[in-house]
């Protein structure tokens, strides 16, 4: 459960990363959009904006701006950090590597030699000297744990990375690569990154149980499911959104489930996206709901989640209306 720290600017809460020494926000920023969806100019007063409430944790990831090799996303951060002001003292600053930056065969997963050449990428698109949390995007089924950490503890002595995380990972791939890194001496990962909001709840399976037993962080994505929880049902009856794909057939498959969970939204006075993001907050195991504002409203709209507090009946309903798999495993689906 994370060990909750002072508040500063803003009223934001700080806790822990994991066992971890490692002071974060109670959300982090989240950057994805930065670049596809969001100015420069944007995304930089974004991030000031977030520095001056409160946020201290911005996640982003090598492939973040989907131009094969570019990093447009970590460019767009460096030029922020250079400017100074304290910037880059006062940001915890995570990326991620796996995804593919070319199309030569070892620029892509988790090799000795991809580590260390993703790594060195990384710094030099963020202008900084070292990463605060480096995180493996997905697992690499392929690569042995012992040369992944290998390479980790290479980049630890010198001074590149001070630690370690990993993100769409199963509870046994979490307890295997921690095993490998305890077997070295090594003090292993300190966070896991997976999807998790009301309508995906998969990970308290064994993921969170994991994460909860080896003491790491947990940081989930998509807080909203793709928006489906910031009020969907409501912005497609007033014509403020058209749904395609994913979106549309998530909105057929739980319109009923929605409706009523915006109705109690509606009954308690607050927006749905703050009730999905205070759930989350309300979950022992989460360290920080990634946040991915396109706008600086939509920032600023996330931060009254951390003032939300849902009674023990708004719970049940919620649990109710999005039922997860059932506590934790074997005991969810066995005696």
């Amino acid at each position: 459960m994370p060990t909750m720290t002072q508040a500063t600017p803003g009223q934001m809460e700080h806790t822990h990363l994991g066992r971890s020494g490692l002071s974060v926000s109670r959300l982090c920023l989240g950057t994805m959009n930065f670049g596809p969806e969001t100015s420069e100019e944007d995304s930089h007063a974004i991030m000031d904006r977030a520095l001056e409430v409160g946020i201290n944790f911005f996640d982003t990831a090598n492939v973040y701006g989907w131009v094969k090799g570019e990093g447009i996303t970590e460019q767009i951060i460096g030029r922020w950090l250079a400017q100074g002001g304290g910037r880059r003292e006062k940001t915890v600053l995570a990326t991620k590597l796996y995804g593919s930056m070319s199309d030569w065969p070892n620029d892509t997963f988790l090799s000795a030699r991809n580590i260390r050449h993703a790594c060195d990428a990384s710094l030099r698109r963020l202008q900084t000297d070292h990463i605060d949390l480096y995180q493996m995007h997905h697992v690499d089924r392929r690569t042995p744990w012992d040369e992944i950490w290998e390479a980790f503890e290479v980049l630890r002595t010198q001074g590149k990375v001070l630690y370690f995380g990993a993100s769409n990972h199963a509870g046994w791939h979490l307890a295997k690569a921690n095993e490998t890194a305890h077997r070295r001496g090594r003090f292993g990962l300190v966070s896991e990154q997976s999807i998790y909001n009301l309508l995906k709840r998969e990970v308290e399976l064994e993921v969170l149980p994991a994460c909860e037993d080896y003491g790491l962080g947990f940081v989930p994505w998509s807080p909203l499911n793709g928006g489906l929880l910031g009020g969907i049902v409501r912005k497609t009856q007033e014509g403020k959104r058209r749904l395609t794909g994913r979106a549309k057939e998530g909105l057929k498959k739980h319109r009923k489930a929605l409706k009523r969970y915006e109705e109690l939204c509606d009954e308690i006075g607050e927006e749905p996206a703050d009730v999905a993001l205070a759930w989350l907050l309300h979950q022992p195991v989460v360290t920080a709901p990634i946040i991915g504002p396109r706008t600086m409203e939509q920032l600023d709209g996330a931060l009254h989640s951390m003032s939300v507090r849902l009674e023990d009946d708004v719970l049940e309903e919620l649990d109710a209306l999005f039922p997860g798999p059932g506590g934790p495993a074997p005991e969810a689906y066995a005696w």
